[in-house]
């Protein structure tokens, strides 16, 4: 059984040092091909050469809604000349958000930068991975206007209502789906994960974040140094943060099958053939 990691950042400064375990152990059970997903200028050559080092994962490079304040003058040439360059390259982490974390950021800014990028994809005929947070009638507005995409737009942890599903498909988007999705209500995931087309479903770790909270699904252990990041508490002492890893992809799995009432490996099967269209531009 193969799996195929839809959307992950290995490249993540609380991680990077530990990937060449990582990837190890996500192959021990079955995934074998990472979509790396940079999301501002800093770390898109991080991104690059993790694909040099280690050829199972797909690189994408973009700028993600948070860091839009941060872009340089020249970010969008520099993005461009990274695609002429990287021709196996895929455009993402790009996005809209209007939640507790995109709120301070001016969405006219954001919608101008994600649309450029939405647009780049479309021309240079690669798929695309989104973030989208309370913004999906925006997100399908602009996909509307710009598409379609037939190389396909990723919409990673989909968070958006199954009526939307329809709509979001038939201008090409797929729909993956973490541990985020996880802690949602069961009813509302199994609604949403019954209304998309088997053809458009992926699966992701998002790692280092994204880490499943089932109970039901248990997750993948890492030796006896599990993930941590140090966090300051409200105490003035530190506590650790766990961290993701894209081995638990085999949690999303589970549950996924679960709610959807079929096989583990016929999902497995059809996830994995699925980002391999999509990746495989």
């Amino acid at each position: 059984m193969k799996l195929f990691d839809a959307h992950c950042h290995l490249q993540d400064p609380r991680i990077l040092a530990r990937v060449p375990q990582l990837i190890e152990l996500a192959g021990n059970h079955g995934i074998v091909r990472f979509s790396v997903n940079g999301v501002h200028e800093k770390d898109w050559p991080l991104v690059k050469q993790m694909n040099e080092d280690f050829p199972c994962t797909v690189p994408n490079f973009g700028l993600h809604p948070w860091y839009v304040l941060d872009r340089s003058p020249n970010w969008f040439k520099t993005l461009k000349q990274l695609f002429e360059v990287t021709p196996t390259a895929a455009v993402g982490e790009i996005g809209l958000d209007k939640g507790s974390h995109g709120k301070s950021i001016d969405f006219d800014d954001q919608v101008l930068v994600f649309t450029q990028q939405l647009e780049l994809a479309k021309e240079l005929n690669r798929p695309a991975s989104v973030h989208c947070v309370r913004a999906f009638g925006d997100l399908l507005d602009i996909m509307k206007r710009v598409g379609p995409f037939p190389c396909g737009v990723v919409l990673h942890s989909y968070s958006g209502s199954a009526e939307m599903v329809p709509q979001l498909a038939e201008v090409g988007a797929y729909f993956s789906f973490s541990g985020l999705n996880m802690s949602m209500k069961e009813s509302k995931a199994k609604r949403i994960l019954k209304a998309v087309p088997l053809e458009r479903m992926l699966l992701e770790s998002d790692a280092p974040d994204g880490l499943p909270k089932s109970e039901l699904e248990s997750l993948v252990p890492l030796d006896n140094n599990p993930l941590g990041h140090e966090r300051s508490s409200t105490s003035d002492t530190t506590e650790t943060e766990p961290l993701n890893h894209p081995a638990n992809v085999r949690a999303v799995l589970n549950y996924v099958a679960r709610l959807l009432e079929m096989p583990t490996e016929e999902l497995a099967n059809q996830s994995y053939q699925n980002a391999l269209q999509v990746f495989s531009f």
